[in-house]
């Protein structure tokens, strides 16, 4: 890549201080430049290709406008950053975007001083930036701090929580809303720009605040008169009446991609004081065309070539995922009181199919973990059996209504939790390490953990028969060469294991989907196997038979050590009084850095070489300390 000849203006910007020395005739090239060399770099790499297309006239105007890194901008979920990352020093390091040890795809403190918060879970931005403009007062700091929030991240709560707090403080916070939830709609029009740059300037601003001072000396019916007038005036032209009764100064909608606007109106909102939001409508994929005529399919892509587009995924093989699918259409083909909910991920979490053929039973609940937990609950209590479909670093967000709306309740909800374990390049803020951790503790809750396709088949549906609360974890990878057989639904018998190798001496216990590397080590090795299926209730049977026959127990999971499943263990047997030597292997206590799944499960010793690396290691110490006991024992 010739980068001074293919993006003369790109290549010549490592910060913003070099974009802010540009005219601003300039700009709209350099937009058109950023497009191209976001294509071309994410084409090669994957990641979240149509949000960072849609803001990239909005990330120039911000970084032109202010005063960046002293005033701070927060991004909302982090996908929609890459032009933000571009321009401020990591342009040249896009090739190892979501790469082990290269630019993570999210915004990361460590990684830059224009990164100013730090995210991947969505609906964060807002109560971030209005804590750094709080802090900024206290400090006598003057600064501007800026949370740019997708449209669909403001369905959840903590958002609406923070613009009420917002409200309340009268903090100089500006809070941009990108709505791409559209094409342009007729709001942006003329009259939406005029009206926009007027409210939006010193002039209105003072006009409206002078106003409010004379009609304060007036009876209030006059005044209550004055303000519904002001409000039906602007309720024609703007949607903003909810923002304006939660303290904000609404500006917009503007037009996310006119850059002398944007401009315009964000070197006017500066002299507004207190809270101010401004709704910037913009064009999901802008820029290239397929990902403008299906957003979905390139929100999140893997590397495409550019001329052809993503094209759909072949080989071999499913995804537990896919499975969950297939799973959920036989279900309720034969089970009408089956429905199913997804805080926003559909596609995700492989409920497509399901939604086409039974639209009245599903429901997507938007980015609201919250509520689908809650809301299932509620479903439950009247006969229905929900079903949700939610990735495991997200069900964390849900947790008090898991725990006192579901599992304190005793109520029929089944969790399909997806992305459990190491995920890969998405990071630390998507790998599912923590979910057995954080569920084991609640009383009445059911824990599987399937170690293959069918076997994930088989506890979904085990799972919705029982009545309970009941949770089966899946990974995200994809299996080949197994055959999945619908006819297997034969409930499984609760809390109990399943030996796959008998051998002598040491026995591995595997929670869920590492079974095949255990089984490598234990066929080389000559130890016993047991696949455990139920995280909870454990077979303590099983485990007290294990006690007796052998003299080393080995867990394995892809799990934290701290409280997971191998600490379930420890706990039962240190109970009832029997003395064994234990070696847990899991995830320590330590986050899992992005890079694929197979990287990061050789990095921490998950693979089959690490797991007999990690046995072998055992044993000998435990050699050494027996030696050394008889030595003093003498």
């Amino acid at each position: 890549m010739n980068l001074d000849k293919e993006y003369p203006l790109l290549s010549k910007i490592d910060s913003p201080d070099q974009l802010r020395e540009l005219e601003e005739e300039q700009l709209q090239e350099l937009a058109g430049q950023l497009r191209r060399y976001m294509i071309e770099t994410v084409s090669k790499t994957g990641g979240h290709l149509a949000p960072s297309l849609g803001v990239v006239d909005l990330t120039i105007a911000l970084h032109y406008i202010f005063n960046t890194p002293d005033d701070k901008i927060v991004w909302d979920v982090g996908h929609q950053a890459y032009a933000h990352k571009i321009l401020t020093g990591r342009r040249d390091r896009m090739a190892t975007l979501r790469q082990k040890d290269g630019v993570s795809g999210f915004p990361k403190r460590t990684e830059s001083e224009y990164d100013a918060f730090g995210v991947g879970h969505s609906s964060t931005s807002i109560s971030a930036a209005l804590g750094m403009a709080v802090a900024s007062s206290l400090q006598n700091h003057d600064r501007n701090c800026i949370a740019v929030i997708g449209d669909g991240a403001m369905t959840a709560g903590e958002a609406f929580e923070a613009l009420d707090h917002a409200g309340d403080l009268r903090e100089n916070l500006i809070v941009v809303l990108n709505d791409n939830n559209m094409s342009i709609s007729e709001n942006v029009g003329a009259l939406g720009r005029s009206f926009a740059k007027i409210i939006s300037g010193k002039w209105y601003s003072t006009v409206r605040e002078g106003s409010k001072k004379v009609f304060q000396k007036m009876p209030s019916s006059v005044l209550e008169l004055a303000r519904k007038a002001e409000e039906h005036v602007k309720g024609m032209v703007i949607p903003g009446t909810l923002f304006e009764e939660m303290g904000f100064n609404y500006i917009g909608p503007v037009d996310g991609h006119d850059l002398p606007q944007l401009l315009q109106v964000l070197q006017n909102i500066q002299v507004i004081e207190g809270p101010k939001l401004l709704h910037v409508v913009t064009k999901k994929g802008l820029g290239y065309e397929p990902a403008e005529e299906n957003p979905t399919q390139y929100h999140g892509v893997t590397p495409f070539d550019p001329e052809l587009g993503v094209q759909k995924a072949g080989g071999a093989g499913l995804t537990y995922t896919q499975v969950f699918g297939k799973w959920l259409c036989n279900t309720a083909h034969h089970d009408p009181k089956m429905v199913a909910i997804t805080p926003a991920m559909r596609e995700g979490s492989g409920m497509g199919e399901f939604a086409q053929k039974y639209p009245d039973r599903f429901f997507d609940v938007a980015i609201a973990e919250q509520h689908a937990v809650t809301f299932a609950a509620g479903l439950a209590c009247e006969g229905l059996k929900p079903v949700v479909a939610i990735y495991s670093t997200f069900l964390q967000r849900g947790y008090d209504q898991l725990m006192h709306d579901v599992a304190l309740q005793n109520l029929p909800v089944l969790f399909a939790i997806d992305r459990a374990g190491i995920v890969g390049a998405d990071g630390p803020t998507h790998n599912g390490c923590f979910d057995i951790s954080y569920m084991r503790s609640l009383p009445n809750l059911v824990i599987m953990a399937p170690s293959n396709l069918n076997e994930c088949y088989q506890m979904l549906s085990t799972g919705l028969a029982m009545g309970v609360p009941v949770a089966v974890r899946y990974p995200r990878e994809k299996v080949e060469g197994e055959e999945l057989k619908h006819h297997n639904e034969k409930a499984l018998a609760l809390g109990k294991s399943e030996q796959i190798i008998t051998g002598d001496s040491v026995a591995i216990l595997c929670f869920g989907a590492l079974l095949q590397e255990c089984e490598k080590v234990a066929q080389e090795e000559g130890f016993t196997l047991i696949n455990m299926r139920f995280v909870k209730p454990l077979d303590e049977e099983m485990l007290l038979q294990l006690a007796k026959s052998h003299e080393v127990l080995v867990t394995v999971e892809d799990n934290m050590v701290a409280g997971g499943a191998g600490s379930a263990v420890n706990e039962f047997l240190l109970a009832v009084g029997k003395k064994i030597s234990i070696l847990n292997i899991g995830i320590p206590d330590q986050y899992v850095p992005q890079g694929s799944r197979e990287q990061m499960l050789a990095e921490f010793g998950l693979d089959g070489a690490g797991i007999k690396s990690a046995i072998n290691d055992f044993l000998e110490k435990q050699d050494c300390k027996n030696l050394l006991h008889r030595i003093i024992s003498r």
